[in-house]
């Protein structure tokens, strides 16, 4: 994919991001009100309109895919082509936006205990894969955005990028020595 053509789809999906975030709102808006979620799901925490998710949205999807740009054309050069590091890309938003999901159907309904191993999964998943990628953040984002709003799973997919950028990058490797080393080769 050409710089040009990443432009013209990045705009794109901003856009459709942005229609359809204003398309819910609007929803919300004649069908009960627009709602607001506290952190920790505590009344007594500040709460926060769902409301700039029209803004934060958009933002977000521009940012997270200028970023994603960036490191599938380096990596589209070292891996020997952009299409493979695009297809990888793809797959990984689509798993985080479904990880997403099933975050949300399990919150909702009630089920804390599946719940909680979902999240801990997430913690082992990033041992294995770069889950801490634009793409997957996004995904993970606009997988949560329906129930808790944008900005909450924004900062829990802030929490777990860093947490998992670490596992990646620099337990992964202690890891994969000691193996190597214990088992020999």
């Amino acid at each position: 994919m050409t710089g040009q053509q990443f432009l013209r789809m990045r705009l794109r999906f901003s856009g459709l991001v942005a229609f359809v975030i204003w398309l819910v709102l609007l929803w919300k808006h004649f069908h009960g009100g627009v709602p607001k979620h506290h952190l920790l799901h505590n009344a007594a925490m500040p709460g926060i309109s769902c409301w700039w998710d029209a803004l934060v949205l958009p933002a977000l999807t521009w940012l997270l895919l200028t970023r994603a740009r960036v490191r599938l054309v380096h990596q589209g050069e070292e891996t020997g082509g952009p299409q493979k590091s695009s297809r990888h890309a793809l797959l990984g938003f689509a798993v985080a936006l479904l990880v997403g999901v099933m975050l949300s159907v399990l919150f909702t309904g009630g089920q804390n205990s599946a719940l909680s191993y979902l999240v801990d999964g997430l913690f082992v998943l990033a041992l294995f894969l770069p889950i801490y990628r634009a793409e997957s953040m996004l995904g993970f984002v606009l997988g949560m955005t329906f129930t808790f709003g944008a900005v909450l799973p924004l900062l829990f997919a802030s929490f777990v990028a860093i947490v998992a950028a670490l596992l990646y990058q620099y337990v992964r490797p202690v890891i994969v020595r000691i193996g190597l080393w214990v088992y020999g080769s």
